[in-house]
This record gives structure tokens, C-alpha cells and sequence, in this order.
């Protein structure tokens, strides 16, 4: 959909010093996330666009990728060099074996 202008990383890729952006919606939020992301619901982005470091690597994720990849091309006009889209989304994070919680801290599920 926006081939290869957009930066890509594969969940293997992220490490624990990466910024998590999680730009889904508070419902799917709330079903299950990695423990480590930090929420953000991509409509929201243009209000609180001042939350997003420019001073480390940011991984944007969603439920598989497609709302990410417009978050990052968005987050690049705007002046970010160090964004990349998790190329599969929520569903490679879950598949990868990578650990997904609900907001009450119980294991969850992604949607």
C-alpha cells in the first residue's frame, strides 16, 4: 500500500530500548498490547504529537500495519527520521510469541 518509502522493521527488530507507539484504538488497547507500548490512537495523533520522542528510534504499531505505515509517513513530514512501521502488526508481535496484556494485567488477546 505505500511500498517502500516507508521504513520497516520486523517485531525480531525491536528492542527494549525502542519507543513502542501503539496507534490503535482504546478497544483494541484495552484487549491486549505489548507491555512496554505506549498508547497512542492514531486520530489523536495530530493533538498530541509532542509525545512522540524524536530523540530515539520510534516502532509504530497497529493491528497489522496498515494504519502504522500512515502514522509513520505522517510522523515524517512532520520532521521524524527515526520511525518505522511493524511490518505485520499486533498479529506478528502475538505470532512471534511476544507477550500481549490487557489493561487489568491479564494475559491478552489482540483484536
Amino acid at each position: 500500500m505505500f511500498g517502500s518509502q516507508i521504513p520497516t522493521v520486523t517485531v525480531a527488530e525491536i528492542t527494549d530500548d525502542t519507543y513502542l507507539l501503539d496507534v490503535r484504538e482504546d478497544d483494541e488497547w484495552a484487549a491486549g498490547h505489548a507491555p512496554a507500548a505506549h498508547h497512542l490512537p492514531m486520530m489523536e495523533l495530530p493533538a498530541r504529537i509532542a509525545e512522540v520522542p524524536t530523540d530515539r528510534n520510534v516502532a509504530v504499531i497497529c493491528r497489522s500495519g496498515g494504519r502504522s505505515a500512515q502514522v509513520v509517513a505522517y510522523l515524517m513530514r512532520n520532521g521524524w527520521d527515526q520511525v518505522h512501521n511493524v511490518a505485520g502488526g499486533m498479529g506478528d508481535w502475538a505470532a512471534a510469541g511476544r507477550p500481549v496484556i490487557g489493561t487489568d494485567g491479564q494475559p491478552g488477546r489482540v483484536l
